[in-house]
């Protein structure tokens, strides 16, 4: 069954919440709330009955429940303020409000993705505006007539984008979600609207011979007023400089009255080697499409990024990661040789990036996941989102390392925080995943397999969303899924066994371990 109220979808079989057609990450008793009240909208719920529907007549504080209220609230886009949907009743409870229409569940859907005819999408609506300033800022249009240049406009932009995430009182919209406007003739309101901001910085990049022209505006998204518009030229070897120029003139507009020592902070860069940071960019480039040739053609760059400047901390770090993908994928030819490699590389770059949010964010997470590290990389990966807390793969990778560890909950936290900065990501695979892994450990196994048939869709290559696909199915009793989704793991990786299990993931936790041993036996993993 499926409740459709505003610009919502809650759809009680699979356990999701949809909200502007997208999937909107909710704790287990936040959505066991809201269902509850949506089931019995007809009268005032008291508090009472909703511990005891909730959370089974547990003890529960008054600041608990009035908590999960608010959290229900920012779900489906209410406030304490408008009680649209929740309302408020003195003295008596809570009650549902809003209009419902009451739908059929869809038909599960196949490993072809081909969702049921009676699927009923969300209505279009933006994410909700942030209380802090908010900017996306979208890939600078490479005028020079030479596409290999890409890599390098697309670069200067990455950068501006980290830059401006180290200020804690701006919302930055991630780089991945802010990129899937390249090439596309888009209204700027319209940008606003999907993307939740209220700025918007776009530009043009010209190189001709060794110099470059950069232009930029800033433009309010909500109205369409430019706030601000400029030229920046140089050569190339001042690329660095260019970038700072447009970063202080961006933060200037937005908020003249920053202490000059917030500015001075951002300013620090990776890198001084413009020949290190081409050859990073040219691997960063490649390793965002997560297949198994754009990684192996990716660490190489890295590598040579190294050579050109041995002390390039985020270097070593996204060369780890790529190990770590690799092994999570299956795709080592040799596992013991390959992780030492990714450790080696991971401290080295912790090493180096003491304060390099990408360093920390991506040698802790390697740390982690190769080493075992847990506890060391989620501690380096919180001192990343102190440096940077607008960095979603610090949000998500950290919500990874939370999962095997055993923090369900505050994994769930995690990676719906990361959808927030990152709402449009061409990745949105990985972070589906975790949500798979997340809701597969709880016990809510349609829900597990909903998350993973997602990012299968989008990387079908994916050895972990095809895994938990099959344990979510075969848990479920919907054999016949979870033979397909089996056969297909057999086939991304032959090797696995419920016996090695343990050396492909870092999982902590045993009863966590043993759920998906035990949905894996159950698809027909051999042991």
């Amino acid at each position: 069954m499926r409740f459709v109220f505003e610009d919502c979808v809650l759809d009680l079989d699979r356990r999701e919440l949809f909200r502007a057609s997208r999937v909107v990450a909710t704790a287990p008793q936040v959505f066991d709330l809201l269902a509850y009240l949506a089931k019995h909208r007809e009268r005032v719920v008291s508090k009472d009955e909703l511990i005891d529907a909730v959370w089974s007549g547990r003890i529960v504080s008054e600041s608990t429940l009035a908590s999960h209220i608010n959290a229900v609230r920012k779900a489906v886009g209410d406030s304490g303020e408008q009680q649209r949907v929740i309302r408020t009743v003195a003295r008596k409870g809570f009650r549902f409000t809003a209009d419902v229409s009451e739908v059929k569940s869809p038909d599960n859907i196949d490993l072809s993705g081909a969702e049921s005819a009676t699927s009923v999408p969300a209505p279009a609506a933006a994410p909700a505006l942030p209380a802090k300033p908010s900017i996306a800022v979208l890939p600078f249009v490479n005028l020079s007539g030479d596409p290999e240049q890409d890599y390098l406009a697309d670069g200067v932009v990455e950068d501006i984008i980290a830059a401006l995430s180290q200020y804690r009182w701006l919302f930055v919209v991630a780089r991945n979600s802010s990129f899937t406007y390249k090439a596309r003739a888009v209204d700027i309101k319209q940008i606003g609207r999907e993307l939740g901001v209220r700025y918007v910085l776009e530009g043009s990049w010209r190189k001709a011979k060794n110099r470059v022209r950069i232009t930029g505006q800033l433009i309010d998204a909500t109205t369409g007023a430019h706030h601000w518009a400029s030229r920046f030229e140089g050569v190339l070897d001042d690329i660095f400089e260019l970038q700072d120029q447009i970063t202080e003139s961006v933060v200037g507009a937005i908020a003249p009255q920053l202490e000059r020592a917030e500015i001075e902070r951002a300013r620090d860069k990776p890198t001084d080697s413009l020949d290190a940071y081409d050859y990073y960019l040219r691997g960063m480039a490649k390793s965002h499409h997560g297949t198994k040739e754009c990684v192996d053609e990716a660490l190489p760059l890295f590598h040579k990024a190294i050579e050109f400047d041995p002390d390039f901390a985020s270097a070593y770090a996204t060369a780890a990661w790529c190990h770590c993908w690799r092994k999570v994928n299956g795709w080592m030819a040799d596992p013991p040789r390959e992780i030492a490699e990714g450790i080696r590389l991971a401290h080295r770059a912790v090493e180096l990036g003491k304060s390099d949010a990408v360093a920390l964010t991506r040698g802790g997470h390697a740390l982690g996941h190769l080493a075992g590290d847990l506890q060391g990389g989620i501690a380096l990966l919180d001192k990343a989102l102190v440096l940077n807390p607008n960095l979603a793969t610090a949000w998500f990778l950290g919500g990874f390392l939370r999962l095997w560890h055993g923090e369900t909950e505050a994994a769930i936290e995690h990676l719906a925080h990361a959808m927030r900065l990152s709402p449009l990501d061409p990745e949105l695979y990985r972070i589906q995943a975790g949500m798979a892994v997340a809701h597969l450990f709880l016990g809510r196994f349609d829900m597990a397999s909903s998350w993973a048939e997602k990012a299968f869709r989008d990387l079908p290559s994916f050895l972990l969303a095809v895994a938990i696909l099959a344990a979510s199915h075969a848990l479920a009793a919907r054999m016949d899924e979870a033979q397909r989704a089996m056969a297909q793991l057999r086939q991304l990786d032959p090797t696995l066994r419920l016996s090695n299990v343990t050396d492909w993931l870092p999982i902590h936790r045993s009863e966590n371990l043993a759920t998906l041993v035990d949905g894996l036996r159950r698809a027909g993993l051999p042991e």
